[in-house]
């Protein structure tokens, strides 16, 4: 029986995410070759697409795809005559071969190793662990699919060249490798919370992917605190998801959402993950950010929120992270605390940094219009208004210069 073509998509969607990352290990442990088990992978998962989509959706997705992944595999070795001991053993293999084994987190380390950049890290990891078609992977990050797919050859390339093992690092180095990993999955949550240019203000199929590849590591690594803390800070910002865009799809600041449309059951989970991981007695940057935002989970209404309690957070995050952009967000909460005049003396000084960022100056155009100085707050939020390419951010942007006023911190 046919099935509508977004069950047919719902199917693939589940079936790669829960398969394709072991797959492409899979077959990498066996041929030897990370860019032709990567491109079987991508094969099958367009083959897929066609057929099921078609409205023929098999009871065992997973099954489905690493047959015609293995049968890929196998043309592709055979067009290039070489790899003969790999092919025998992909052969002898037949349909016994069993990927119940969760090879997607050595993978990830492996897509994920500093030796790459950080743009091929993210995108060979939406293409390889989460399984996102090179199209796919070029729409999230808003460039053509020629330029993603030379992204892509360069990354797998130098993954061959620099031998990149696929190995999850032994405990003594896990730490900074660690740290590559969950920022990858940050930086994807990040752009899909809050896109930086495109029609939409978000993208919440790519936010899902990065709040998945989280509870991957979290899952695969679970006395990882760190790892929990970033499940934790993923989970508690999605839980607001709901309550961001009203039904024009405009932007709605943290200060103006309507809280009950918040997921209580998400925040709830995301508290207990904190939980987990503050148990384990080894704070971090990933941790102290989910603490914030489980204060602002937490909190019946903006002016209950106990900023006192995140200021102290900060001071703390400060300690592990002392990025500009955290000792920003210190800035907000710091106005909170001491007032607006504090604020802009201590946000002021990071202009050097921050001129480029948009948020900078919206930061600076509430504060100074909080202080009364309202000339200089236009300009601040004109400045906000020509960096972004957010066109969610833009509209709020207008309509606060318009209106005469500027935007409040959050979203």
């Amino acid at each position: 029986m046919s099935r509508p073509a977004s069950e047919a998509d719902a199917a693939l969607t589940t079936a790669i995410r829960a398969e394709a990352g072991g797959i492409v290990a899979s077959l990498y442990g066996t041929v030897g070759d990370f860019d032709v088990a990567e491109e079987a992978v991508q094969d099958a998962v367009v083959e897929a697409l066609r057929s099921w989509r078609g409205g023929s959706v098999p009871d065992r997705p997973g099954a489905w795809l690493l047959v015609a992944a293995r049968r890929n595999a196998l043309d592709r070795l055979r067009r290039a005559a070489r790899y003969d001991k790999a092919l025998a053993r992909l052969s002898e293999q037949g349909a016994q071969v069993d990927a119940s084994g969760d090879d997607r987190l050595p993978l990830l380390f492996g897509c994920c190793h500093p030796a790459l950049a950080v743009e091929a890290r993210l995108a060979l990891t939406l293409r390889a662990v989460v399984g996102l078609t090179t199209a796919q992977v070029a729409r999230a990050f808003l460039v053509s699919e020629t330029t993603m797919a030379q992204r892509i050859v360069r990354a797998k390339r130098k993954i061959v060249d620099a031998r990149i093992p696929m190995t999850v690092p032994e405990p003594e180095q896990r730490p900074e490798r660690l740290e590559d990993v969950l920022t990858v999955a940050y930086l994807m949550f990040n752009e899909g919370f809050v896109t930086t240019a495109g029609e939409r203000g978000d993208d919440r199929d790519l936010a899902d992917d990065a709040l998945w590849l989280a509870g991957l590591v979290a899952t695969g690594l679970p006395g990882e605190p760190e790892a929990l803390g970033l499940l934790a800070l993923l989970t508690l910002q999605h839980a607001r998801q709901p309550a961001r865009f009203d039904t024009d799809d405009h932007l709605v600041l943290l200060v103006q959402q309507d809280r009950a449309l918040w997921d209580r059951r998400a925040i709830c989970r995301g508290d207990s993950l904190l939980g987990r991981a503050a148990a384990l007695r080894r704070p971090g940057r990933f941790q102290l950010q989910a603490a914030v935002a489980a204060c602002h989970a937490n909190a019946r209404s903006w002016e209950e929120t106990d900023w006192r309690q995140i200021l102290v957070l900060y001071d703390l995050l400060l300690h592990h992270d002392r990025s500009p952009v955290t000792r920003l967000n210190r800035g907000i909460a710091l106005a909170q605390v001491r007032g607006a005049a504090d604020a802009l003396s201590y946000v002021d000084v990071l202009e050097p940094d921050l001129a480029g960022y948009h948020l900078f100056h919206a930061t600076r155009a509430d504060l100074l219009r909080t202080l009364g100085r309202d000339v200089e707050a236009e300009d601040a939020a004109r400045r906000a208004l020509e960096l972004t390419r957010n066109r969610a951010e833009q509209s709020l942007l207008r309509a606060r210069l318009g209106a005469g006023g500027s935007p409040a911190p959050g979203c």
